[in-house]
């Protein structure tokens, strides 16, 4: 199972969004790359501050968040 503590709110960061580790990338722009069509080795070969880890666990917390199942380990 995808570790969600990669997935972070802060107030302080992209006004609260849900985000990667603590970094200015809100879960919704892992996504529309996903939905844009590229594959994880496409997002981190763009993007090498990224983990595959960290695309897993976006695309884990969208499910959770689309099912109403309870988020958990969310900091």
């Amino acid at each position: 199972m995808p570790d969600l503590s990669r997935i972070t709110l802060d107030p302080d960061i992209c006004h609260g969004k849900p985000c990667v580790r603590h970094m200015r990338w809100p879960v919704e722009v892992v996504l529309d790359l996903v939905s844009a069509g590229m594959g994880p080795d496409e997002i981190l070969a763009d993007h090498p501050e990224l983990e595959r880890e960290d695309i897993l666990a976006c695309l884990h917390y969208a499910r959770l968040v689309v099912s109403g199942e309870p988020l958990r380990r969310v900091a």
